[in-house]
């Protein structure tokens, strides 16, 4: 008789450390939230990537701007629309409507 009782307790044990595995891998800390957390992982991973291009590009701009009077005077002059005494300027397509 102690045979079939130890069967029947090791069948419950399982039955509840499955129920119990089951719920936990379903629940609000399961699987999908771990898939949903490496997702933003991801996500945030690519925005920094992004980001620390645009950050050396950037970087290589004010680079080039320091070390090049002529490219500062070609931002200046774009920038704020100047020209040199004598030069023409013409303007194609639409003006700018602010």
């Amino acid at each position: 008789m102690k045979v079939p009782l130890a069967r029947f307790a090791y069948l419950i044990a399982f039955l509840v450390v499955s129920t119990y595995a089951f719920v936990t891998l379903r629940g609000p800390h399961g699987i999908h939230a771990f898939m949903e957390k490496q997702r933003v992982i991801h996500e945030m991973e690519k925005r920094n990537s992004d980001a620390a291009k645009e950050i050396e590009r950037m970087r290589e701009r004010l680079q080039r701007l320091s070390n090049d009077p002529a490219e500062q005077e070609l931002e200046i002059r774009q920038r704020l629309k100047l020209v040199h005494p004598g030069e023409k300027v013409y303007i194609t397509g639409d003006p700018d409507k602010k």
